[in-house]
């Protein structure tokens, strides 16, 4: 849908022996990847920082029945990025229609199925990681490179 980041265009944040650096060149930015590349563990650095970073929050499988689509959709919410882990869990038709038209929020999501979304492929990113100074560092790339 090729929207602006709404809210920021980069996330940073350290963990232990982790760096995690997002440059969010879109207001939806769909992460897709195999298991064990480190996007669950991205999802929890990034909910770590929402402790300290009022305009993050996150959920995942575990929100399930919470109703986080009540807290997404809540008018106080405006000026959020929302990070979503396991998305072909928690978003349904619906929710995904409601997310590519939202206009005063930003997305940080995390699944294997990106429709619904109205997003492109070359809209869609994967984690790269690398393992420099003993540190690993997360950073985005297109899923087609």
């Amino acid at each position: 849908m090729k929207i602006k980041p709404i809210i920021t265009n980069k996330i940073v944040t350290k963990h232990t022996s982790y760096d995690v650096d997002l440059d969010l060149t879109q207001n939806i930015t769909f992460i897709v990847g195999d298991s064990g590349v480190g996007k669950s563990a991205v999802f929890s650095f990034l909910q770590e920082l929402s402790a300290e970073d009022k305009r993050i929050k996150c959920f995942n499988y575990l929100d399930q029945n919470k109703g986080y689509k009540t807290a997404i959709k809540r008018t106080t919410s405006n000026g959020k990025i929302f990070v979503i882990d396991n998305a072909d869990i928690l978003l349904n038709d619906k929710m995904r229609q409601y997310i590519a038209s939202d206009s005063v929020n930003q997305y940080i999501i995390i699944g294997r199925n990106p429709s619904g979304l109205l997003l492109q492929q070359d809209e869609i990113y994967e984690l790269a990681n690398e393992k420099k100074s003993g540190r690993t560092n997360f950073r985005l790339k297109k899923a087609l490179e």
